[in-house]
């Protein structure tokens, strides 16, 4: 079979797994806040195909899921400028659907999703038909203050290589997005510059992210800066400086750091093919060991429902904000109630799912005398029990 008839098969593979999980998912609280609050190019996007199909969760993540695709795409692409033999495009395709903060992208209502998406087409145009790609940096300001981070890192590629067309045109974007978005970089030392690592970690998996940074480093040494490590090198720094003196949302600035995998596969295949095979071990070794963290990685997302069973806390389970809403909708809808009165983030949950607010029945977590006790289980193990009753007035 083709190079190419693999990787529509990757694709397929994996569309139908994450369609296979919309199921077992509900909306979270901040996705409701995205669709239920203040105008943003998220919200328009997914109010668009919300409005088009209907109030459901496959209008909800079906267009995310197809933008995880169209990434992928584009990163075997970018692939080819980097890796020689056809087979190694596929992994680095396969190893990035694997990676735990690329499904979670693909699967949730988040600007990371758009992000990836950007970066990839920026660096694939430029590496295709070099300066047109200068025509997708304006898109980068529609997504988040990030953009203007973005922007000096292009800026200073352009003159430091003396592209100066890139340069200008970067530079005039920063200045437009800075007085846009406003620049905040103050605040005291707090100490989350390990909590910005731990997260990074839990994106990419610990031996993945370990060896990016190995590999980001190496190329500063030996003077490989090339624009795709400008961009993952310098967010990379950006956000561990900003972690120093303020709390920094890791997955504002972790998209930017996925187009360096085709750098990381390019220094790991070269590195491990020009030693003779004796002297190959300790490649292989960590290799099967990235492979297989994310292997098991993937397959605790995929049946993170299980984990229930081992769980005392419901509420400490990874996934929980994604968990309730949908079946606790279904099981009110069986009492014959539309409407209640309950805490924000529940009330704003239900309402995707046509549970509305009002004030002539309430849904409270704690227990009421003569309250109706509704609770949703997960394989057979409660984990969410609330009481529903009429308020007399």
């Amino acid at each position: 079979m083709s190079e190419r008839g693999i990787f529509s098969i990757l694709l397929v593979i994996n569309f139908l797994i994450l369609v296979a999980q919309i199921q077992g998912l509900s909306i979270s609280f901040f996705e409701a806040n995205i669709l239920y609050g203040e105008p943003s190019f998220l919200k328009s996007y997914s109010t668009f195909f919300l409005n088009l199909f209907g109030f459901n969760d496959y209008a909800l993540r079906l267009p995310m899921i197809a933008i995880h695709l169209f990434a992928t795409t584009l990163l075997y692409g970018i692939s080819g400028y980097y890796v020689s033999r056809t087979n190694d495009r596929l992994w680095i395709a396969f190893i990035y659907l694997l990676l735990p903060g690329v499904t979670s992208a693909a699967l949730l209502l988040n600007i990371a999703g758009f992000k990836i998406v950007a970066v990839f087409i920026f660096v694939y145009t430029y590496l295709r038909f070099g300066h047109w790609a200068l025509a997708v940096l304006p898109f980068f300001m529609l997504l988040d203050a990030t953009a203007i981070f973005f922007y000096l890192t292009v800026a200073s590629y352009g003159l430091i290589h003396k592209k100066w067309e890139m340069g200008v045109v970067s530079l005039g974007l920063l200045i437009v997005s800075v007085l846009f978005f406003g620049l905040d970089v103050g605040g005291i030392p707090e100490g989350h510059f390990l909590d910005a690592l731990g997260i990074y970690s839990a994106i990419f998996s610990p031996v993945v992210f370990i060896y990016l940074f190995y590999v980001l480093y190496r190329r500063y040494m030996s003077n490989e800066r090339d624009l795709i490590w400008m961009i993952a090198s310098s967010m990379f720094l950006i956000s561990l400086i900003l972690s120093f003196r303020q709390k920094v949302d890791i997955q504002d600035f972790a998209p930017y750091l996925m187009v360096a995998l085709p750098l990381a596969a390019q220094t790991f295949f070269h590195t491990y093919r020009v030693r003779l095979p004796i002297f190959r071990r300790r490649y292989r070794l960590l290799f099967y060991s990235a492979f297989s963290l994310l292997i098991l990685n993937a397959l605790v997302v995929f049946f993170n429902q299980w984990l229930y069973q081992w769980i005392k806390n419901p509420q400490n389970h990874f996934s929980y904000p994604m968990h309730v809403a949908k079946e606790l909708a279904n099981e009110l809808r069986k009492e014959n109630i539309e409407c209640v009165s309950t805490n924000e983030k529940m009330e704003k949950r239900l309402r995707f799912y046509g549970i509305s607010d009002c004030e002539s029945t309430l849904l409270s977590e704690t227990s009421i005398p003569n309250a109706k006790k509704v609770t949703v289980s997960y394989i057979d193990v409660p984990i969410y029990t609330v009481y529903v009753t009429k308020v007399n007035k």
